[in-house]
């Protein structure tokens, strides 16, 4: 059965083209495009986890359990795993079922386990395997899109032409820059495999024109059912393969529905699980949240979110098609984050969503015109703006404007059309020149761009300089510093760091005035900078948007407790003391900080009743047995606090047994008291 899958190897020695002289077999230039696409990627290797990873990754409940967790990879919304809560798995319009890849991540987390150990942390592994992998499926896609346009091209009209054409296609294709985010991502093997998927699902019914054997549409729909299973857009190939064939086979519309309709199948089943699953089928007519981080299509309107009318929205939408085109032939800069405002609002009289609109014209109107004088043309055109419509918003919501891993399948399209162009060229030094340009020019931005990738703080702090005006880039880009601030000791540099987060922060706000994630890092940075005041202001703001956000909530508590300690501690005003710590305990009464600290400011205050309730409570909150050695000196200060209330109220009986008690876990807990 798997003859179907590779060329003869007398089909392959007969097959050459020269490139200044060299002659390539086919074996030769799949070596190459292999080589190539790894060697281009072959710096991301030893990065880190980055961006999304942590979703499908290493903060997935169900990939954490490795093989055990596959059943719940299959039941739920990818985001469950990540959220762990339901009803936020589907914050994105329509939600997100892809399994496959997640599966995938499951099944490498357990070989992994296989040899460091069953208590291995997956958190703290070097995410080597994952880059491996997305490094090697990429130079396999990169060879099997050669394959695929070879095979499709070597037995029409075009035979001649076939494999200069597929190999510059493939060249052009494995160079890309706007691929790094898919590649040099481990969670962009979403858009790898449901590519490798959807290309292989196309050779495969090739294939089946030459035979009568119903072999390998049985094998194209479990391929496809895999796409499908790893990301949606594999559903675009449902049109993008019966274009194939009838522009490039010489088939009746009967022959090519025999060879399209079996995909069907796969895709209703998809479709039908997905629904089961989610409530929905792929998302159209799914409604939009009120949400600005999760619909970039709404705006302020006397202080609320309101819809774009509709030709706001189309405009926006017109000028991210016309960017998608700008990037691809000129991809620079580039960036991970294109939410709002770093996309904000358009209108149809700004000049560059009238030249997008004339462009797409453009294209539709070549493609039509010439759909059977200039097939090549006509389907590299087509199948860009088929594998487009999926991601454009048009369709339906995609939860933020653009992004570069949109671009992974359509690219295809543009790689192809680039190479027609140049085999067009009469002059073959000018022709050879310029795609020598190319390739270089591509490949350093490739292998820079690729660095960036290495960690989230390099990412965000890189492109946060590009992504200006995004609200959630620059909420990442303080994140990550107030982050690193916080293993950082006392100083100038810490205060420095810091107050660059919260110019990141207070940007995203002015932006995104309800970002609630803004306002909790706006105050776990002002806790470190010790602004308590600032910091209280921002989480309650927090909390005014989402008052039962668990984060803000948590930490409110523990600056209340921080700045309750700071007025007792440095400016001994225990009347301040008092009001925050007794808000901290509000919050939650089992820290055992903030019941020790308000019994020490009780009793600094002359409430000793208070001081030896709060100290009490406090003692309740050890585990009476299991102590390690530092737990148990910790707990003999706690009876020492509760003695020395006792003994200043002047109870010795009460006070006496508990520095007993301390004594019998810590024989030196009261030699201070001694001194």
């Amino acid at each position: 059965m798997f003859k179907f899958y590779t060329l003869s190897k007398k089909k392959e020695k007969q097959a050459t083209f020269k490139v200044l002289g060299v002659s390539l077999t086919l074996s030769k230039i799949k070596v190459i495009l292999f080589a190539l696409a790894f060697l281009l990627y072959a710096n991301t290797l030893t990065h880190k986890y980055t961006q999304d990873d942590a979703i499908v990754i290493y903060e997935n409940m169900f990939v954490e359990q490795g093989i055990a967790g596959i059943p719940g990879l299959l039941k739920n919304d990818t985001f469950f795993g990540f959220f762990k809560k339901e009803g936020k798995a589907n914050l994105v319009s329509g939600g997100r079922y892809r399994p496959f890849t997640p599966i995938m991540f499951a099944i490498e987390w357990e070989i992994y386990k296989m040899f460091a150990g069953a208590d291995a942390d997956i958190k703290k592994v070097t995410p080597y395997i994952g880059h491996f992998v997305n490094v090697l499926l990429f130079a396999l896609l990169t060879v099997l899109f050669f394959n695929t346009l070879y095979l499709l091209l070597k037995e029409s009209e075009f035979e001649k032409q076939a494999l200069q054409i597929s190999f510059f296609a493939g060249l052009i294709f494995a160079v890309h820059p706007i691929h790094t985010e898919v590649v040099a991502n481990i969670k962009g093997r979403d858009e790898i495999v449901a590519l490798l998927a959807s290309l292989y699902t196309l050779y495969l019914v090739l294939k089946s024109t030459k035979t009568k054997s119903y072999i390998p549409l049985i094998w194209a729909c479990l391929i496809y059912f895999i796409g499908l299973m790893s990301k949606e857009n594999t559903i675009t190939f449902l049109a993008v393969i019966p274009l194939a064939l009838y522009l490039f086979r010489d088939l009746k519309f009967g022959e090519i529905a025999f060879r399209t309709l079996p995909l069907l199948v796969p895709s209703i089943i998809f479709i039908l699980i997905r629904g089961s699953i989610l409530g929905s089928g792929i998302g159209i007519g799914s409604e939009a949240p009120m949400e600005l981080m999760n619909n970039p299509f709404i705006k302020i309107v006397n202080n609320q979110y309101v819809h774009f009318d509709l030709s706001e929205k189309l405009a926006t939408i017109m000028y991210t098609l016309g960017k998608y085109l700008n990037l691809l032939f000129f991809p620079h800069p580039l960036t991970h984050d294109y939410y709002p405002r770093h996309v904000d609002m358009m209108s149809w009289k700004d000049i560059t969503v009238i030249l997008s609109l004339v462009m797409y014209f453009i294209m539709a109107f070549t493609a039509i015109k010439y759909f059977k004088k200039n097939k090549l043309v006509s389907f590299s055109i087509l199948y860009f703006l088929i594998t487009l419509s999926i991601v454009s918003n048009i369709v339906f919501p995609i939860g933020t404007n653009m992004s570069e891993r949109f671009m992974f399948m359509p690219s295809i399209g543009f790689s192809l059309f680039v190479a027609v162009m140049l085999t067009k060229l009469k002059n073959e030094k000018l022709m050879y020149s310029l795609l020598a340009l190319i390739l270089f020019a591509m490949s350093a931005k490739t292998i820079t761009r690729n660095l960036v990738w290495k960690e989230d703080f390099v990412l965000f702090t890189t492109d946060v300089k590009t992504s200006t005006r995004s609200a959630k880039l620059l909420n990442a880009a303080g994140g990550t510093l107030t982050a690193k601030a916080g293993k950082m000791s006392e100083g100038p540099e810490k205060t420095k760091v810091l107050n660059e987060a919260l110019g990141y922060l207070n940007q995203a706000i002015k932006i995104h005035p309800n970002y609630k994630n803004a306002y909790l890092l706006i105050g776990n940075a002002n806790n470190l900078l010790k602004n308590y005041d600032q910091s209280i202001a921002s989480y309650e703001q927090g909390l005014r948007i989402s008052p039962n956000d668990e984060n803000i909530i948590k930490n409110l508590g523990i600056t209340l407790r921080e700045t309750g300690r700071y007025y007792g501690e440095e400016k001994r005003d225990m009347v301040s003391a008092l009001k925050y710590l007794k808000r901290s305990y509000d919050i939650d009464n089992k820290d055992y900080t903030t019941v020790r600290l308000l019994g020490v400011a009780s009793g600094l205050s002359g409430d000793q009743s208070g001081a030896i309730r709060y100290f009490s409570e406090a003692l309740t909150l050890w585990p009476k047995t299991d102590l390690t050695p530092e737990q148990k000196k910790s707990k003999a200060q706690a009876y020492v606090d509760l003695g020395t209330a006792y003994q200043v109220s002047k109870d010795m009986q009460n006070a006496e047994f508990n520095f007993q008690q301390a004594i019998s876990l810590d024989p030196s807990a009261l030699n201070h008291l001694q001194k």
